[in-house]
């Protein structure tokens, strides 16, 4: 048997033997396509050098890939556990040529890698070609022998593959594998091509043509190769199976689940183990990519994985979270081949646990409201959609996790109702979104960007620079002139001005000409990643389209930006060496007057903790090493050590900044702190000045924020801190040293005197008892007394009191506290059955405008909000005693 592993190595041996480059699984979250979700196959990395926008220094690659399909177009979440090779997660194992070799060589590939390396029999193997490619089926015979028997033509568009609308495209040939006539199913093309018998195990696309406009497709000058394999499908194959969850790596996270749950592997709960087998792959490899779950975009899609496998343990009976646990065994099947899974494996481990903890919490009130709903419906009725909305938007059940959890019972979801509720809550958010305006002003950006191409920017060296107004936009749209007053948004050839982004906000400044215009800029943004633009007002003289200007940073708040910006590099650093590398950050803002860092973190940052980081930075700071900036190729960076965030899109060269000396980080040549960015930095550490922490918090689930200042910003708070110390010092006529000592002692004095006020208060209240009882109704003794400011709480000590000096039958106390009337009855062994507390409580509470009152017929509390009628509550208590 040939595990996953070997099957992974000797696929991409064999290719990088025939002059390939083996090159590293992109994230899954795609670096080069907003368009995507995730990474949904190998090409998707190299889209931009098969359109000719990106150059690489090889033209033949090959790579596993990790891939995810939940959501969006590419969604097989509904199918998986159910079927035999639906996946969130998968691998595709390819190849590809950038304008290299062609069809013949990449049939030839395939051919000796299945016969040879893999020895797969020739008689199991067969292909399709697209119906019109001639040149392909020629090739299967000429290079594998096979017989038009065994090429199928296939007319649709099945083998026709289309990078989109416009674009690259080009035939493709699927390579199945036979099972055998014992396996029911036909050949593709077929109509029992739906069977298990036959098997794609790889596809060869044969990009070849630029599709146009409609009915317009002409030749590439280069065509390329994009190949698939699915590496558990072929696994199946290669293992003598027909499930690809009993293959060797999701078989092991099998056995692994039903030894934790204590169920048969292959039993009732089958399916459960196989959904929690993928959805763990998935979850744990797009968090180790720096996804986190949320309630939107990817971040809830990891959310909907998740929280589906965390369903089935739930179904099984796992009354503790599960999935976290089987982390470590994951990690010994892939971990060798995927090094950031191991990296991140406590953050996964970590993440795993809480969100399971309080999907648990979720998951009984939704299933709670789901049974009720069920129960009204006919066998089966399907549930209403606007139930299962609710599920969704009150309880965060997506809709595939209620279809999945009725599916047990054949019973389905109304679809069309829960998209109906669905589109009605969109269109009442549209009707209450005013809506900015700025929306429709963006579209403008990309005529501009293409008339006059990119702005260089050339603020990392000067904040200062001569350049030319190459566009002007004035409401929303462009100009060739701008006249005093006028809001616009200008684009230079070359600035110093940064453009917002990597969480520096943008800079400000002046662009002028002299006396000819003067551009007060408030704001600078990047458009389209390249195209610098520049918001201001014209404040003198007119601003036309191809005025050479001066173009001048704000000095002082470019300062504090450096300082704020290197600062947050250093606060990174000294976390993950205190929290641990798990550490990532998930956001940043770097603006003048603060900071504020956001990192993955599973639990709040303990005090101490915090401390040791803040002390560290400033440690560095101290140092006033040098800031040193590097050009390197995005893999160099991260060999050296240097920290990238997981799914940025790098060109081919990246900035390295690094600051800070540690001699014991070899792999980074001694910087403490290394990472790619593009932001704007201090020269020497020592120019951040002072770095102080003002709080840390939580913003989402993993996600802790930390705000602070550096430079003059800090020494601000710091001077802040001080004058109020030294106020309270001088209130207290002490020095700021001796404060926490005084203030301990004036607190003790509060406490000893609250003390005193509260034993005055007793004596005061049941002292003279004898000179003012009253006797009534059958000769019992009554004190009624107002006692002032006593609080509430204190009431019924003393109407005990009272009532165990012997001096009284009954008590009836009334206090103001707080500008209300609390009133305690009390009622004495001679009185009982003569009074009832409870009965002459609730008088006293109507006198001072209560409701009720309530206790024991021995001892009754009540209060109103009418403190000036206390005379009044005693007098009702009298005439009920009396009456």
């Amino acid at each position: 048997m040939s595990s996953s592993n070997e099957i992974r190595a000797t696929f991409l041996d064999y290719f990088a033997r025939n002059g390939h480059t083996v090159v590293e699984s992109s994230p899954l979250v795609p670096r080069n396509d907003p368009t995507l979700l995730f990474t949904n196959s190998g090409m998707v990395q190299f889209k931009n050098v098969f359109t000719g926008q990106e150059k690489r220094p090889y033209v033949r690659a090959t790579t596993a890939q990790k891939c995810v399909r939940a959501g969006g177009k590419h969604n097989d979440l509904d199918n998986v556990g159910y079927t035999a090779r639906h996946h969130t997660f998968f691998e595709m194992l390819g190849n590809f040529s950038f304008g290299d070799y062609f069809k013949e060589q990449a049939i030839a590939y395939a051919w000796e890698l299945l016969t040879r390396d893999f020895a797969l029999p020739k008689d199991r193997l067969l292909v399709t070609v697209y119906a019109e490619d001639e040149d392909a089926a020629s090739y299967w015979k000429k290079v594998a022998g096979l017989p038009d028997s065994r090429i199928i033509r296939i007319a649709t568009s099945d083998n026709f593959w289309r990078m989109g609308d416009t674009g690259p495209c080009g035939p493709c040939s699927e390579i199945f594998y036979d099972h055998g006539a014992e396996i029911p199913g036909g050949p593709p093309g077929s109509p029992d091509a739906d069977g298990d018998r036959f098997i794609e195990i790889w596809n060869l696309v044969f990009m070849q043509f630029e599709e146009g406009p409609p009915g317009v497709r002409v030749p590439l000058p280069k065509p390329s190769i994009d190949t698939g394999m699915g590496l558990e499908r072929f696994a199946a194959i290669l293992q003598g199976k027909h499930d690809n969850y009993d293959t060797d790596t999701l078989r092991a996270i099998i056995l692994a689940s039903a030894e934790a749950t204590g169920h048969e592997p292959d039993g009732r709960f089958k399916v459960s183990h196989r959904v929690i087998a993928d959805h763990l792959r998935a979850a744990a490899f797009l968090i180790a990519d720096g996804v986190l779950p949320s309630n939107e975009g990817r971040g809830y899609v990891l959310r909907r994985i998740m929280r589906r496998a965390m369903r089935h343990a739930h179904m099984m009976g796992v009354e503790d979270p599960l999935m976290h646990r089987l982390v470590p065994v994951l990690v010994r099947q892939m971990g060798g081949a995927y090094p950031e899974l191991v990296r991140a494996e406590p953050l996964v481990t970590e993440t795993l646990k809480l969100e399971e903890g309080r999907f648990r919490t979720l998951l009984a009130r939704g299933l709670h409201l789901l049974a009720e709903e069920t129960a009204r419906l006919g066998a089966g009725q399907p549930l209403p959609g606007e139930v299962a909305f609710r599920l969704y938007d009150t309880y965060g059940f997506p809709l595939d996790l209620t279809q999945d959890a009725l599916r047990a019972e054949g019973r389905a979801v109304d679809v069309a109702g829960f998209e109906a509720a669905m589109a009605e809550q969109r269109r009442r958010a549209r009707a209450a979104w005013a809506g900015s305006g700025e929306a429709a002003t963006e579209g403008v950006w990309f005529d501009v960007r293409e008339k006059v191409g990119a702005t260089e920017f050339l603020g990392y060296t000067t904040e200062t620079a001569e350049a030319e107004i190459r566009a002007l936009v004035a409401g929303g749209r462009p100009v060739e002139s701008a006249a005093v007053g006028t809001e616009v948004a200008v684009v230079l050839n070359q600035t110093p001005f940064y453009g917002e982004s990597g969480g520096q906000v943008g800079d400000t400044g002046l662009i002028s000409a002299g006396e000819a215009c003067r551009i007060v800029v408030r704001d600078t943004q990047k458009k389209l990643g390249d195209l610098i633009v520049h918001y201001g007002t014209v404040a003198h003289g007119e601003a036309k389209v191809g005025l050479a200007v001066q173009a001048e940073v704000d000095h002082e708040r470019r300062t504090a930006l450096r300082a704020h910006h290197s600062a947050t590099h250093l606060l990174h650093e000294a976390l993950r060496r205190r929290l641990g590398t798990h550490v990532a950050q998930k956001g940043s803002l770097v603006a003048p007057d603060r900071l504020r860092f956001d990192i993955s973190h599973p639990k709040p940052i303990e005090p101490e903790e915090l401390a040791w980081v803040e002390r560290e930075v400033n440690a560095r700071v101290r140092e006033n090493a040098e800031v040193t900036t590097r050009l390197m190729t995005p893999e160099a960076a991260v060999q050296a050590g240097a920290i990238a965030l997981f799914g940025e899109k790098y060109g081919e060269e990246v900035r390295v900044v690094g600051m800070g000396q540690d001699p014991a980080a070899v792999e980074r040549q001694g910087v403490y702190s290394l990472e790619l960015c593009g932001g704007t930095h201090v020269r020497r550490t020592g120019d951040i000045g002072l770095f102080k922490v003002v709080s840390e918090g939580a913003v989402s689930a993993g996600v802790r924020r930390i705000e602070a200042v550096a430079g003059e910003a800090a020494i601000r708070v710091v001077e802040e801190d001080e004058r109020h110390l030294a106020e309270a010092a001088a209130a207290l006529k002490v020095r700021p040293p001796e404060l926490p000592q005084r203030i301990a002692a004036l607190l003790e004095e509060r406490r000893r005197l609250e003390r005193e006020v509260a034993e005055l208060r007793r004596k005061l209240a049941t002292g003279g008892a004898a000179a003012e009882v009253e006797r009534l109704n059958g000769g019992l003794r009554v004190a009624l007394r107002e006692v002032g400011e006593v609080p509430a709480r204190d009431l019924k000590g003393l109407a005990e009191a009272i009532l165990k000096g012997g001096t009284a039958d009954v008590v009836a106390l009334v206090s103001t506290a707080e500008g209300k009337a609390n009133i305690v009855v009390g009622v004495g062994d001679a009185a009982k059955g003569k009074a009832d507390a409870v009965a002459l409580v609730r008088a006293a509470s109507a006198a001072v405008g209560g409701k009720g009152g309530g206790g024991r017929p021995d001892m009754a509390q009540a209060g109103g909000p009418e403190a000036a009628k206390a005379a009044e509550a005693l007098a009702a208590v009298r005439r009920a005693l009396a009456g």
